[in-house]
């Protein structure tokens, strides 16, 4: 008899103690209709789905290979129409704020001047780069593309948890977990009203052609291009799911060369001009006049042409300054700054160990608290105090020692739950929602994103790279058909 879990302390997406809520009620319906080797068979599908489409990612320095196919769970996260319209409007808040900042760094720096920021968290960010002072950047947008990370408490209050402005990766996930969950599973979707993902792509490739470069002729169409580090890239997927999907072509560095301060694109009829480039490789390698000297990947000389109004580059070059985990406590008080407004989605509570009071309090309480790198990514270089013994704890304590500066703590928050298929079972894991904000002349939200769960039971990281997986996001459009599904039903041999 297979029994289903109840809900107890943890907030949980679809359960409410034991019972569904009343927006997955149709979805828990369907579920019903499935046997346990039914669920299995198509569990093995949707697996196979994945690897014969290609939708990897890598994972650098793992035993056994770095290729792996992104671990995805059927059950969906759904998030009720009411509740996304404050989520988009949090978010489209929350990226005009984060805009207006990374324009002030690079010109005025009106936000420093007035003490809102302490400037050494500027002049001490890696991120930060003179070169980029004074540059105008096209329609004043250094945000093309954000992906925003959101979590819920045990109360289902929803918080950010990070802002990802300089190469959000991800989001051709959202569109493949679509596109699976509608072949393998079409039986969920036969009576849901959802917000489709099917047009969605035509807002981003709009938003990619609003950048024209300053200097560009008035009646010529902008070239876009998007630039790959390589198939080695362990986003590499990704790149090339968007280049398809945008009809840009996929480029590498030395692939495109600068002349006279304009860009060119190698060809087999000769040099065509771009003016568009949408790169997914970091600052650091993306000129290897300006920044590191050795890197292959980067265009000799680009900056010049960027510096010129001859080329666009999305995100802009500097956007690390913004997403920096230091700077990330003080977006609220960007909100109140810039836009004069209550920010709408809340911050987790951020201590900065540069600080001497700082420092002392979260050294003695590290066993409770969640401890980060303000500059590491993917899961790495991160303390979960609760769950590290007292020799990770205090080898952990040396690290921040050395370089109190580059650490930030923050409480342990008793993540969502939500549930997921693996293995023949059901059992909870803990999940977060990756939410893409697109802005060109407008700001434009995708509807869902991506949700990511830590498939290890127990485990609160959610990063591919560290055993986590996928889910697809449904938003949607009416809520009122739902409370009609009968609140109690039976799943295999067992109920929720």
């Amino acid at each position: 008899m297979m029994k289903f879990y109840e809900s107890g302390l943890f907030f949980d997406e679809m359960l409410d103690g034991n019972q569904p809520k009343p927006h997955y009620r149709s979805f828990h319906h369907k579920l019903n209709a499935f046997t346990k080797d039914q669920l299995a068979e198509k569990y093995q599908q949707a697996q196979s789905r994945f690897l014969k489409q290609g939708i990897t990612f890598t994972v650098y320095g793992a035993q056994g290979g770095t290729e792996r196919t992104m671990p995805f769970d059927f059950i969906p996260i759904i998030i009720p129409h009411e509740q996304w319209q404050e989520i988009e409007a949090g978010m489209k808040q929350r990226v005009k704020a984060l805009n207006c900042f990374l324009h002030d760094v690079y010109h005025e720096q009106s936000i420093f001047e007035d003490g809102l920021i302490p400037k050494q968290l500027i002049e001490n960010n890696p991120y930060f780069y003179k070169e980029m002072l004074g540059v105008k950047v096209p329609i004043d947008n250094h945000i093309f593309l954000a992906g925003i990370d959101l979590i819920r408490d045990e109360n289902g209050v929803y918080y950010v948890l990070e802002d990802n402005l300089r190469n959000p990766s991800g989001i051709s996930y959202v569109f493949q977990n679509r596109s699976v969950m509608k072949e393998v599973y079409p039986e969920f979707f036969s009576k849901h009203s959802i917000q489709s993902l099917d047009k969605q792509m035509t807002f981003m490739k709009k938003a990619l052609l609003a950048h024209r470069p300053p200097c560009m002729e008035p009646d010529r169409e902008p070239k876009a291009v998007l630039l790959t580090a390589g198939m080695y890239n362990s986003a590499y997927y990704d790149h090339v799911f968007l280049a398809q999907q945008l009809n840009i072509q996929l480029v590498e560095g030395h692939d495109v060369v600068v002349q006279d301060d304009k860009v060119y694109m190698k060809t087999i009829y000769g040099l065509e001009q771009i003016d568009i480039i949408y790169r997914r490789i970091d600052d650091d390698f993306l000129d290897p006049v300006v920044f590191r000297k050795d890197s292959l990947l980067g265009v000799p000389h680009i900056i010049d042409a960027y510096k010129a109004g001859n080329i666009a580059i999305l995100n802009a070059v500097g956007n690390g300054v913004a997403d920096d985990k230091a700077m990330y406590a003080y977006v609220p008080d960007m909100i109140r700054y810039y836009l004069k407004e209550e920010p709408i989605l809340r911050n987790v509570k951020t201590y900065h160990l540069a600080d001497d009071w700082q420092l002392d309090w979260v050294l003695e309480h590290m066993s409770e608290l969640v401890i980060k790198n303000v500059s590491a990514s993917g899961g790495y270089d991160m303390l979960i105090g609760p769950h590290a013994s007292d020799e990770e704890i205090a080898i952990y304590k040396e690290k921040i020692m050395e370089n109190p500066h580059q650490y930030i703590a923050q409480p342990t928050i008793s993540l969502s739950r939500a549930p997921a298929f693996q293995d023949g079972r059901f059992y909870p894991c803990h999940v977060d929602l990756r939410v893409y904000v697109m802005k060109g002349e407008d700001i434009y939200v995708l509807p869902g994103g991506l949700s990511r769960v830590a498939l290890k039971e127990g485990s609160l990281v959610v990063n591919s790279s560290q055993g986590g997986g996928a889910k697809d996001t449904w938003i949607l459009k009416e809520e009122l058909q739902y409370a009609k599904s009968s609140s109690r039903c039976t799943i295999l041999d067992g109920t929720i």
